[in-house]
């Protein structure tokens, strides 16, 4: 005959049962969409409130193939080490001047021994002494939470617990490249699906594979001016 079971049993039961639903019922899967509603690739999203997660990486790759920089925007939490790799069979000469983080990696192949720190929230510009066309951005914050669209406009937070949370999204086409506030949002235990739209500056139909050397300065200059995230 079964023992039957006791409240204090049938509590702890009960209470297991909800937290396994609540720590993988909830998440965020977002899809990224400029102002037509055309999906967004490298839009960035972070979250600010609820519970941080349990550990956060602080290390990432900026790659170099085919004389671009992979990814084109990275995002990554304020204290991040990222090393820049070469993947190219020519020498790379890495730079910015961008206020949260100034630096230079001077030509180089292969990978550089030491990582560059990136201690300071905000938007870095990237670029290359040797081909000015390259471009790339680093968008570092405070914020817990973040993540940045794929090729299909869509970001998914799969680890994100049910809370209450602030949203701030950017990308390299925004407006004088500042981060747009975008309300807030309330992620219940099921989690949530949710649509997110950024007016974006479209790039002129007759812009080149290869920019004019003034592309980074044209973007460093808006990035210089924006505030610390």
């Amino acid at each position: 005959m079964a023992r039957p079971i006791s409240l204090a049993g049938l509590f702890l039961c009960v209470a297991g049962l909800l937290a396994s639903g609540l720590s993988h019922g909830a998440g965020l899967q977002a899809e990224m969409v400029d102002q037509q509603g055309k999906p967004l690739v490298g839009a960035v999203l972070t979250l600010q409130g609820g519970a941080a997660p349990a550990g956060i990486s602080l290390k990432a790759d900026m790659d170099q193939r085919d004389k671009q920089y992979v990814p084109h925007v990275l995002a990554v939490h304020t204290g991040t080490q990222v090393k820049f790799p070469n993947s190219d069979n020519i020498r790379h000469q890495v730079y910015s001047f961008s206020q949260p983080k100034r630096f230079e990696l001077r030509l180089y192949e292969g990978t550089p021994s030491d990582p560059v720190l990136f201690d300071k929230p905000g938007v870095v510009v990237l670029g290359c002494n040797i081909h000015d066309w390259m471009l790339g951005y680093i968008y570092v914050t405070d914020d817990p939470w973040f993540a940045t669209s794929n090729d299909s406009g869509q970001i998914a937070l799969d680890k994100l617990p049910a809370g209450h949370y602030r949203v701030t999204l950017w990308h390299p086409q925004v407006a004088d490249m500042q981060p747009q506030a975008s309300g807030e949002i309330d992620v219940p235990a099921t989690g949530l699906k949710q649509r997110f739209s950024l007016t974006i500056q479209p790039l002129s139909p007759d812009t080149p594979s290869a920019p004019a050397p003034s592309a980074f300065g044209d973007a460093f200059n808006k990035a210089i001016s924006q505030p610390a995230q």
